[in-house]
């Protein structure tokens, strides 16, 4: 049975460099996308006031339909993009509100594509998707970072 997998990009803007290399990876190797502003979620909130927003229906959706998750995101200010890590924050729900739908996570895989105007970045820029993956029971396969000034027509990534 072959793995679906999905990139899930995280950018402020959907039609910035990030989605362009995310295109170009996607339609070599036929994986979907979700953009992470086509929906609406906010703050990992204790008390569960945006149980309704967008988030849970997403990740039921996403961890129901894929194997494996490959998290996109621009680099600002040496991070990940806000949205992501509210995206990446919402997964406390899993893990309180939402822990059968979290225990599925468990044997999924994931991995990150990044990109800045900087031709590499520091290794520990990965470590809060490390460390996620780990701590939910994923199994990390790498990262990539792109330079977001090139224009390369073939994109290769060693975990897709």
């Amino acid at each position: 049975m072959e793995e679906r997998k999905v990139i899930i990009v995280g950018s402020s803007r959907s039609d910035g460099n990030t989605t362009r290399i995310v295109n170009t990876i996607a339609k070599q190797n036929n994986i979907d996308i979700i953009d992470l502003n086509d929906y609406d979620f906010s703050y990992f909130d204790y008390k569960s006031r945006n149980i309704d927003d967008d988030f849970l229906p997403l990740i039921r959706k996403v961890i129901d339909s894929y194997d494996t998750f490959i998290f996109a995101t621009p680099i600002y200010w040496y991070s990940m993009s806000g949205i992501m890590k509210v995206f990446l924050d919402r997964f406390s729900d899993l893990i309180t509100i939402e822990k059968e739908t979290g225990r599925k996570l468990r044997g999924k895989k994931a991995a990150v594509i990044s990109n800045s105007s900087d031709k590499e970045i520091n290794y520990d820029f990965y470590m809060p998707f490390r460390k996620s993956s780990e701590y939910l029971g994923m199994e990390y396969l790498g990262n990539k970072h792109f330079d977001a000034k090139s224009s390369e027509e073939t994109i290769n990534i060693s975990f897709i």
